[in-house]
């Protein structure tokens, strides 16, 4: 089950397979959810993100934005604005309403085209996508689309990544969902610690068997998180913070500093949820997501 199966969340794609890169879209309700963040990776490229802390003015966000480019897949995000804007959706400041598109970007330059990046114009055509409010597709696609994992013994020996989605039903009828996309230095592992994607580098490094190059480029996993659960924003960024468990246990290594791990948080509903449950529903939809990116290319 997709995490569109949170209620108000749409999720639509831009790909382009011949040049490696993408960008995907989480649209959220007209009105907005209440978000968080949590940056983790020590190489992120992030918009928005600040705002996102408790005791920051913003409250609500209208959609957020993951790309790839590098930093200048951000500008994707100025199409969803557009998006927004033409549609009356955003935040009321003065005479004008602005729409709130926190994003975060991977680094996909590696392969395909070096010059290649989603812009605004992409950034609205995965806006359009998300208008047709069906299950998001996995893999390679958007942005997940330039996405590998494995690299920490060297480009030669990666393997493809990508996007994944999944999303559990918590008692009382709550959900939470998530999107993952992986393009990790590491590798991504099973619930027994058996090899998913990758080229078993943890143990191969550990043991003296293989050293690690002396240069990384080109990682990062971004997560986001959706729940109808009642949170304000110190919730959601508790939330996104337990998001990166699901993380630590699925790649190995994670949050090194040649990733930029970011995860996203939103609450779109009013369902009351025991804290503790809602947070082991969202690491197990995130496990979930970044297994489902890994195996669906």
């Amino acid at each position: 089950m997709p995490i569109t199966d949170v209620a108000g969340i749409r999720v639509g794609h831009w790909s382009d397979p011949a040049a490696l890169t993408g960008c995907t879209v989480v649209l959220l309700p007209a009105d907005g959810a209440v978000a968080g963040v949590d940056v983790r990776g020590s190489a992120p490229g992030t918009r928005e993100t600040d705002l996102l802390r408790p005791g920051n003015l913003v409250e609500r966000v209208h959609a957020i934005l993951l790309a790839g480019g590098s930093a200048f897949g951000l500008a994707a995000a100025d199409g969803v604005m557009r998006y927004l804007a033409e549609r009356g959706i955003g935040l009321q400041a003065g005479p004008a309403r602005v729409p709130i598109v926190p994003a975060a970007v991977l680094f996909d330059l590696g392969r395909g085209s070096s010059s290649a990046h989603p812009g605004a114009t992409e950034g609205y055509v995965a806006c359009q996508d998300a208008e047709r409010a069906i299950a998001p597709a996995e893999g390679r696609v958007g942005a997940g689309t330039g996405a590998w994992v494995g690299k920490l013994l060297g480009w030669e020996r990666a393997v493809p990544g990508g996007l994944g989605s999944a999303s559990v039903q918590l008692p009382g009828g709550a959900r939470v969902g998530a999107l993952a996309v992986v393009n990790a230095l590491g590798d991504v592992v099973d619930s027994e610690g058996g090899l998913l994607a990758g080229v078993g580098a943890w143990d191969a490094l550990l043991s003296g068997q293989a050293s690690a190059p002396a240069e990384f480029a080109g990682n990062t996993t971004l997560g986001v998180l959706a729940t109808d659960a009642r949170l304000d924003k110190s919730g959601c960024r508790k939330l996104a913070e337990l998001g990166h468990d699901a993380l630590a246990l699925a790649i190995r290594p994670v949050h090194t500093m040649h990733d930029g791990d970011t995860v996203f948080a939103v609450s779109t509903g009013r369902r009351e949820v025991d804290p503790t449950v809602l947070g082991i529903g969202a690491v197990t939809a995130m496990r979930s997501a970044i297994e489902r990116a890994v195996s669906r290319g």
